[in-house]
């Protein structure tokens, strides 16, 4: 008896004792949150608080219905001010209501978007909390939290910055939104707003723009496409990445099934319709535009504070900043259609429409197109102002009328460039280690290496001859001597942008390259060397102001030092033996200093040539968009493109010699 009483109070005592630790705890956490709350607003942040949320709660109440059908139209401005084009959301004109939103478009958001739509107060704080777990779980971000009321105050209101003061007045706006307006005025307001991509803002311009049909005119599996651009529209974009968007279309489809909204007979049937793109005739987005679009945005990414990267430590490093960049993108790209600015460019249309003839006039013989009716042999070129930076001429296919979106080959393009990498990643970094034009080299055979294009070995000879007779075996022993990763260093160094693990191997010094370079990145490295070594971002927007006049984002004069002062110079002496007695014999300018360098790939599945003079640089590249071989007779289009063009380009300037290199 006494032993059950015994027993009775220890577990009272031990009961109290765990009591007694929990209420311990509790009190110790509410002094830990009563202090950091006393910091928090003597430190001044709590004042801070009350401003952005007197500031938020003005915006949306200033807001009305039209606001919401607003559109600030942007436009862009060639060399000499004159406007090459205007980037506008058109949103009057396709704004639908809610009820003439089918339904299944209204489902597909709330499911795939914010599930807790119609249950919130504008902000989701389990969603958040649930965010918050998966990031501490994952180490990076792999759920959202924003709901549909705090996006559309996002896309509405404010700016893309990563900061908690952005993101606190987001949270206050939609709260404040959501006392305003009913839960379906706002997803209206919602799909009228978002982003599509390719300048298509709200259901109705997305429906118009890809299927050219009425949003009233889709079907299931349509609706289902069109609503899974939004939650990426850079990884999304059915132009670009229509296979990524097919596979989201899935994902929205099982969303809808999983949720009962559509049955298991629609999903199978959804999945199993095929979606053909039917871009609407009013899209037009020509090499120029294209191009001056992705710098624009790239520059709005620069301002809001993202960070370029160019090589990394691992593929996982790599893949997290490939969906960052990717997320960055499409918020600038947004910000580009909708903010009213005003785009200066260095786009020059004379230099634009000599570039485009010299392109078309060399392939006008090859009229073969694929399936969809787009020439199969193909070209691109690119002009830089040396004494400038800025690129002045783009040309990324042949002229071909077609209706939407066009290829950009010029920048978005990557191919392997052959020997025209040799100057840049071998010999001008082998010159910086003590090379010299005259050193005396060895040309002979190399067991298990490349052989010569012309199949002849010369044995010795200078290395002056070897870069004009492009002798595979000299670029592969000195790379083998630089090691491959000290060489694709210096294209880190000038911002290639396609560069893999696996090129770190002696091919990629004849351009064994795993998935290639642009024209522009080409042109932008030789025009390094015509500036003596020193660097600057291949671009073609001088500065971005806003609708009232303000400047948002002006280039700034930042150089690298890529290569040596000599090096450089060196080389650009060795290149002009490349165009009088190289590969490149009889195309050196009439009346101006010229150098460069021609590049054949294995098979001769791509041709190059990349030149210039104290003026310009020029690139120019022929080859299938499928690679296949060329045929002969257009092995030399590239070199004789760029020798009518630069001949033409430099009529009426003084000619200017290159500055000779120091010996000794």
């Amino acid at each position: 008896m006494a032993g059950k009483k015994e027993k009775k109070q220890t577990e009272k005592k031990k009961k109290k004792g765990k009591l007694g630790l929990f209420w311990k705890f509790q009190i110790a956490l509410i002094l830990i949150v009563l202090i950091l709350v006393a910091i928090y607003y003597l430190s001044g942040y709590g004042a801070k608080v009350s401003a952005i949320k007197e500031e938020a709660v003005k915006i949306a109440r200033s807001a009305t219905e039209d606001t919401f059908k607003a559109e600030q139209t942007s436009l862009v401005y060639d060399k000499n001010g004159e406007v090459l084009s205007t980037l506008k959301k058109s949103k009057d004109v396709y704004y639908i209501s809610y009820d003439q939103i089918p339904l299944y478009i209204k489902k597909a958001f709330i499911v795939t978007e914010d599930k807790k739509f119609y249950e919130h107060r504008g902000v989701d704080y389990l969603a958040i909390v649930r965010a918050f777990k998966a990031f501490v779980e994952n180490g990076t971000p792999t759920e959202g939290a924003s709901t549909i009321t705090q996006q559309l105050s996002r896309n509405m209101f404010l700016g893309y910055e990563k900061t908690w003061e952005r993101k606190l007045k987001e949270i206050f706006i939609a709260t404040e939104l959501e006392k305003i307006y009913s839960k379906d005025k706002i997803l209206e307001f919602y799909i009228n707003n978002i982003y599509f991509a390719n300048g298509h803002y709200g259901i109705q311009a997305a429906s118009r723009g890809y299927l050219s049909k009425d949003v009233s005119q889709l079907n299931l599996s349509e609706m289902a496409f069109l609503c899974a651009i939004p939650n990426n529209p850079s990884t999304y974009d059915p132009v670009e990445h229509f296979d990524n968007t097919i596979e989201r279309r899935n994902r929205v489809l099982k969303a809808l099934n999983d949720n009962g909204i559509i049955n298991t007979d629609q999903y199978e049937e959804a999945l199993n319709t095929t979606i053909t793109l039917n871009m609407s005739s009013s899209v037009k987005r020509d090499y120029v535009e294209t191009y001056t679009y992705n710098c624009a945005t790239r520059a709005l990414m620069e301002v809001s504070g993202f960070k370029f990267r160019y090589e990394f430590s691992s593929t996982e490093e790599e893949l997290n900043y490939d969906k960052e960049y990717a997320e960055a993108y499409s918020e600038c790209q947004n910000k580009l259609y909708t903010g009213g600015y005003r785009i200066f460019t260095s786009i020059d249309l004379d230099k634009q429409a000599k570039l485009q003839a010299q392109l078309d006039g060399a392939l006008a013989d090859y009229t073969s197109t694929n399936e969809e009716g787009v020439y199969q042999l193909q070209g691109a070129g690119v002009c830089i102002n040396n004494l400038t930076g800025y690129v002045e001429a783009i040309v990324g296919g042949r002229t071909q009328e077609m209706s939407g979106y066009t290829l950009n080959r010029a920048y978005q393009s990557y191919r392997q460039p052959g020997s025209s990498i040799k100057p840049i990643l071998v010999y001008t970094p082998s010159l910086e280690r003590g090379y010299r034009p005259d050193t005396k080299v060895i040309d002979a055979p190399i067991d298990n290496g490349p052989v010569n294009a012309d199949g002849y070995y010369a044995g010795e000879m200078t290395l002056r001859n070897a870069v004009a007779l492009s002798k595979n075996t000299i670029a592969w022993n000195l790379f083998k001597e630089l090691t491959p990763r000290a060489g694709l260093k210096y294209l880190f160094n000038m911002n290639f942008t396609h560069l893999a693990e696996s090129d770190y191997v002696l091919p990629a010094s004849l351009g064994g390259l795993t998935y290639g370079v642009s024209a522009v990145e080409m042109a932008g490295a030789y025009s390094c060397l015509a500036n003596d070594g020193v660097f600057r971002e291949p671009t073609c927007v001088v500065r971005i102001m806003d609708s009232t006049g303000k400047l948002v984002w002006e280039r700034t004069e930042e150089t690298k030092q890529v290569f040596q002062t000599n090096a450089a110079r060196m080389m650009t002496e060795m290149l002009q033996g490349v165009l009088t007695s190289g590969t490149g014999k009889g195309f050196a300018l009439s009346s101006m200093a010229s150098a460069g360098k021609t590049g054949t790939t294995n098979e001769d599945k791509d041709s190059w040539f990349v030149g210039y003079t104290h003026y310009y640089t020029t690139a120019t590249w022929v080859g299938y968009d499928m690679p296949q071989v060329l045929p002969g007779t257009v092995l030399n289009s590239p070199i004789k493109m760029w020798k009518n063009y630069m001949e033409e380009i430099h009529q009426g300037l003084e000619p200017v010699n290159f500055t000779p290199p120091l010996y000794g």
